[in-house]
């Protein structure tokens, strides 16, 4: 494979293939319209089928009913689009089922619903944030490894930013570890023998087992399930210059890609700022950020909403350091993700005026 300038609709949408999706549904809502759009195109030359539903409700059905065949399905939408799938998404999690769903948000003000859910009962989706499309293109095939490896929704959070930029990058198929038998697939072949297979977010498989309807014990199951993503997945984030950061600024997607441009320019300056950027949100790597909430240290949140993943760095940091938030709403006149806010020299000037007052604090 070559690398090839792409935008990155496209690129995320090739990346799915490349992964082995193979049914794809949604609704058109930009920015995720492309990578339906996309989509429609490419799975009917490797044998896959790509509906365009008739709302979100429609597109989140569709998907739940071929991901438990056990096929390599993916949906989306933006966040507005994904408030009407949450009921959806709680009883897939629920059924335990592996699907992909993608976020094109038109902002940062997603992150609570992306990482908390809006939906019924105790779930968590695993939560992956790219800031480039080289990026986003490793992620969109992590994202179908480890829905199957945990048999879990997956949500892959993009933005206006990350579908509309073009950057040089190689798709190509990446290689996991093995994956377990998806001998919970529903192919009909269990039916008339007894011990039908059923997924169902209110009982177990059912096999024969004389109990698969005791609610409370598939509840049970699915916290448990829950507990080991929590243990089990390995949170991801990259780290500049933490070790003689008097600073250290968190920020994920696309923002981020901003934040690490001015903190390494920042450092070449002589300030020592330095910066987290998580790539995984849920789990979230509260334990970096933890091991480095240490001695006269300050931290910085910038996202473009009224402070969401502060909640998270706040809880990370538990009081051993000053959390500041620096971030804002900042939208075009459509309300989606062009933020006139987003620039180097805000930053800049945001992140050199907290390192003065974190100094200022510390005499």
């Amino acid at each position: 494979m070559t690398r090839r300038l792409v935008e990155g609709s496209e690129a995320i949408a090739e990346a799915m293939v490349a992964a082995g999706c193979r049914f794809f549904s949604g609704y058109p809502m930009t920015p995720f319209t492309e990578v339906l759009e996309h989509m429609a195109r490419l799975l009917p030359d490797v044998g896959g089928v790509c509906m365009n539903a008739e709302s979100e409700l429609e597109a989140v059905g569709m998907a739940w009913g071929a991901a438990s065949t056990g096929t390599r399905s993916a949906t989306g939408s933006v966040g507005q689009g994904l408030s009407l799938m949450q009921e959806s998404l709680s009883e897939i999690c629920h059924a335990r089922l592996p699907l992909v769903v993608l976020n094109m948000a038109r902002g940062q003000g997603d992150y609570y619903q992306a990482t908390r859910g809006g939906g019924h009962g105790d779930y968590r989706h695993i939560v992956l944030a790219p800031s480039d499309i080289p990026e986003a293109v490793r992620l969109a095939q992590l994202a179908f490894d480890l829905a199957d490896r945990w048999r879990n929704p997956v949500m892959f959070l993009g933005d206006y930013y990350l579908a509309h930029v073009q950057e040089a990058v190689e798709i190509s198929p990446l290689e996991f570890p093995p994956l377990p038998a998806k001998d919970w697939g529903l192919d009909g072949s269990s039916g008339g023998t007894g011990a039908a297979r059923m997924i169902s977010p209110i009982a177990r498989n059912k096999r024969g087992d004389p109990e698969y309807m005791d609610h409370g014990a598939h509840l049970g199951l699915i916290a448990d399930a829950v507990r080991a993503m929590a243990e089990g997945v390995e949170p991801l984030a990259e780290v500049i210059g933490a070790d003689d950061a008097e600073l250290i600024v968190v920020a994920y997607g696309t923002p981020g890609r901003y934040v690490r441009f001015v903190v390494e320019e920042l450092r070449r300056e002589g300030l020592p700022i330095g910066m987290v950027r998580p790539i995984t949100l849920w789990p979230f790597p509260t334990e970096l950020i933890e091991s480095l909430a240490t001695g006269d240290r300050a931290f910085a949140v910038y996202e473009l909403n009224t402070g969401q993943m502060f909640d998270d760095v706040r809880l990370a940091v538990l009081g051993r350091c000053p959390v500041e938030f620096i971030g804002g709403m900042s939208f075009d006149q459509s309300g989606f993700g062009i933020a006139p806010d987003l620039g180097v020299e805000p930053l800049r000037d945001r992140i050199r005026g907290t390192l003065d007052n974190a100094r200022k604090e510390r005499v």
